[in-house]
């Protein structure tokens, strides 16, 4: 478990000023993680990578020379939001473009796309990529859906020294997936991994057991077997990555791999090296020759006793950029010399704090009165529920929506009431809640609560007196922007299953000539009925697909905590209609 904590709300941060302040040899803070201390050259793509906290060296530990030139860090196991991410990466850039590279889960694949259009906006041109090492999280056919584990630093490292040696931004896109295509990841754990302040891990193993296919987020694997010993389980890591070769590699003997023994969090050196002698000769025996491997904690899940093993198999180009030397806090290899002379720190790649906001009618004013107080109690429901939301996520998933939800209803809260405080009309308060939501949450929660809420206020605008047919418009265009960006649809086991019911109620009663607040009251039921169905669901989407069986006879986190939320509102509109 974590023992060393404060505010375990607080703890990412704090973990990350405290690293800047150990590591500035290396790095400097910037809004929303660090990028290298002596800048990126003139004329030099940019890598910025980025992900969630807890996974420590990644993702602010893997920045310098020969590999990322930023790091956006979230919180603990939510993505960073678009606005620290483009933070981070207006910082890095060198003027040649930027790559965002990340692990393939939902939060970051919506964040850094956000942030990459954001960053189009500033005139910066930018690429995403994400990595999809993990072989037990899919099946080859469904290779694309895979999440990213320890197979994030060899094709970080590709495309970061392509970068260096000054390819274009799309050349090293190019190179960033080549190294992808030919990386392949497996790991086991032997107990689960406990968030800062939490009482309990996100999963447990039972005795003498062990979960396989484990992901970097404390979800459970797909399968448990007895506890093997370390040649036993050396033997299921390798294997397993045999069986399943890259497209053009059609048999081990003869071929070269970068090999990475990762520990996740609780497995000793020593217990890893034990078991690298026998990775060692199994890989020997099939005819692979071992290119430079590693073996020690390159990606972590805070206390998660558990091993993964990573090939990324190598030809020319990809050796040598293997090779290459790196000199980073958590990563060096080769001979650099003297790093760069740190640069002074560049103003806030932020946006200012706007203290002003548009002109709004009093009618607007008043509305965003009724809007601060429905916040105001989502933010108290989620509190409630905080607890029991977490243990609903966790069946299947990695525990932390009670967490990002109250991170994130909270910041809508406060933002809500700074800019009701400055005469903001009701579609500004919500845009603005959503802004913060987004920003504070991260993860797909965040991004998607700060698309609902933008929708909403994008549909009430600041002039004219909210009607029950404008809300129920601004409703569904939340719908329809949530499942644009998300890409799930009803069925998935995701929050869609309730927001899809919910809109189309809402906006059947209000064109049947109920007000809004009869209208409201009948989709919150069809959206509580929505959310006990889907535990009946097998998940399509996210973190909780892998595990699709366990969350069978459990309602989707998302689902039920959205449910929770139309209820609280319409509380409040019986008080203020």
């Amino acid at each position: 478990m974590t023992r060393l904590f404060n505010d375990p709300a607080a703890f990412a941060d704090e973990a990350l000023e405290g690293f800047a302040a150990a590591h500035r040899r290396w790095v400097r803070p910037v809004t929303g993680g660090v990028v290298r201390a002596g800048g990126t050259p003139e004329g030099q793509v940019a890598v910025v990578i980025g992900g969630g906290s807890g996974h420590y060296p990644a993702f602010s530990g893997l920045v310098g020379r020969g590999l990322a030139h930023g790091a956006a860090v979230g919180n603990v196991f939510a993505s960073p939001s678009a606005a620290q991410i483009r933070s981070v990466a207006r910082a890095a850039s060198g003027g040649a473009g930027v790559l965002l590279m990340y692990g393939n889960y939902a939060g970051d694949v919506l964040h850094f796309g956000q942030a990459a259009e954001r960053l189009a906006a500033d005139g910066i041109e930018a690429r995403t990529y994400a990595v999809t090492d993990d072989v037990a999280s899919a099946s080859p056919e469904e290779a694309g859906q895979r999440r990213g584990i320890a197979g994030d630093l060899p094709v970080f490292k590709a495309a970061a020294v392509a970068a260096e040696r000054g390819l274009p931004l799309q050349e090293v896109l190019n190179v960033a997936a080549h190294a992808g295509a030919r990386t392949r990841s497996f790991g086991i754990a032997f107990s689960g991994c406990t968030l800062p302040g939490a009482d309990q891990p996100l999963f447990t193993v039972p005795a003498a057991r062990m979960a396989v296919g484990l992901g970097i987020h404390g979800e459970p694997g797909i399968g448990e077997q007895d506890l093997p010993t370390a040649d036993e389980a050396a033997h299921l890591l390798v294997a397993t990555l045999l069986k399943e070769l890259p497209e053009d590699v059609a048999a081990p003997a003869g071929q070269r791999a970068a090999v990475i023994l990762n520990g996740l969090g609780s497995v000793k050196y020593e217990e890893l090296f034990v078991v690298y002698r026998e990775v060692a000769a199994l890989l020997e025996e099939a005819g692979v020759r071992i290119v430079e491997p590693e073996v020690g904690e390159l990606v972590t899940s805070f206390d998660m006793a558990g091993v993964s093993l990573t090939l990324t198999w190598l030809d020319d180009l990809l050796e040598d950029l293997w090779r290459a030397p790196a000199d980073t806090p958590a990563h060096r290899k080769g001979a650099l010399g003297e790093p760069e002379a740190p640069t002074a720190p560049a103003a806030s790649a932020a946006d200012p704090e706007d203290e002003t906001v548009p002109a709004a009618s009093d009618a607007s004013r008043q509305a965003a009165a009724t809007v601060l107080a429905a916040l105001a109690a989502v933010a108290a429901t989620v509190d409630t529920h905080v607890d029991e939301l977490g243990r609903i996520d966790a069946v299947a998933g990695d525990g932390d929506h009670g967490i990002g939800m109250r991170r994130g209803s909270t910041a809508a809260r406060e933002a809500a009431r700074a800019a009701h405080g400055l005469g903001a009309g009701a579609g500004t308060v919500l845009t603005h809640a959503g802004d913060a939501w987004a920003d504070k949450a991260g993860g797909t929660s965040g991004a998607l609560w700060g698309t609902i809420l933008r929708a909403v206020g994008t549909a009430l605008g600041d002039q004219e007196a909210p009607s029950a047919a404008t809300v129920a418009a601004g409703v569904a265009a939340a719908s329809a922007a949530v499942q644009r960006l998300g890409g799930a649809e009803v069925g998935d086991k995701t929050m869609v299953d309730v927001l899809v019911p919910f809109a189309g109620t809402l906006t059947e009663a209000v064109r049947a000539g109920s007000g809004l607040t009869a209208s409201w009251d009948r989709a919150a039921t069809a959206a509580a009925e929505a959310a006990a169905a889907t535990a009946g669901l097998l998940p399509r989407k996210g973190r909780a697909r892998p595990h699709a069986e366990k969350s069978l006879g459990t309602p989707d986190a998302g689902a039920h905590s959205l449910a929770l939320i139309t209820r609280a509102v319409h509380g409040v509109l019986l008080n203020h209609h």
